[in-house]
């Protein structure tokens, strides 16, 4: 391709996010800008510029190419699947399915981001997503008075974490068993905010820091 190829638009396919989820899975990958392009066949200036400019709208056929280059798929980077559940394409021909080890999973779980959290309620158990953080090796996330999660304190509870490829049908999960406690020390839940890896997506007031101390971790991992 040549950069005529990649700066032709009035076919092009609407970007949404494009430059966001092109950095975020790039770096997911461990790759420079001018890798990819390398990858891709196309200057790392047009890479750049389409990383820089949410606006852009590349032709159909170069977002197929930066699809491949990057293993995964233009819908994906657009935001096409946002509202699909992960695991909704077809099994590989020959998985093979491995169970992780303590640091693998250890590993896993320090990355941070977003888990699912297993706790009983008057109406049954309930999972809800949480913006957590590992620290000093346990799980923990902040809520507010009264809401789902905060439920969770002085009970045991299960917190899942994964990774699903739709791309490659791989994948991996971690699962924490543990008991989950309201840090009630000023000076701690000071600490916890300093250290903590990101604020909760929700917004407003949470105020309330949950710590979950791991009895149990497990994990599993799917690659083809």
């Amino acid at each position: 391709m040549d950069e005529r190829t990649h700066t032709h638009v009035s076919e092009g396919v609407s970007s949404g996010d494009l430059g966001r989820r092109l950095v975020a899975r790039r770096t997911q990958l461990g790759l420079t800008t001018e890798e990819v392009a390398a990858r891709a066949g196309m200057a790392s200036t047009y890479l750049a510029h389409l990383e820089k400019h949410s606006g852009t709208a590349p032709s159909r056929e170069v977002l197929l190419t930066l699809a491949a280059a990057l293993r995964t798929t233009a819908s994906a980077l657009t935001g096409g699947d946002v509202d699909l559940p992960p695991g909704s394409a077809q099994a590989g021909r020959a998985p093979e399915f491995t169970h992780l080890s303590s640091a693998e999973c250890a590993d896993l779980l320090a990355q941070h981001g977003v888990g699912r959290l297993a706790v009983s309620t008057a109406e049954g158990p309930v999972i809800v997503p949480v913006n957590y953080s590992v620290i000093d090796t346990a799980i923990v996330f902040r809520t507010a008075h009264g809401a789902t999660p905060s439920l969770a304190a002085g009970s045991q509870v299960a917190f899942e974490v994964d990774r699903i490829d739709d791309t490659f049908s791989q994948g991996w999960s971690v699962l924490v068993r543990g008991q989950a406690q309201t840090v009630t020390d000023p000076g701690e839940a000071r600490r916890l905010a300093e250290q903590a890896y990101s604020a909760p997506w929700a917004g407003g007031r949470r105020d309330v820091w949950v710590r979950i101390e791991p009895h149990a971790v497990t994990g599993r991992r799917i690659v083809v």
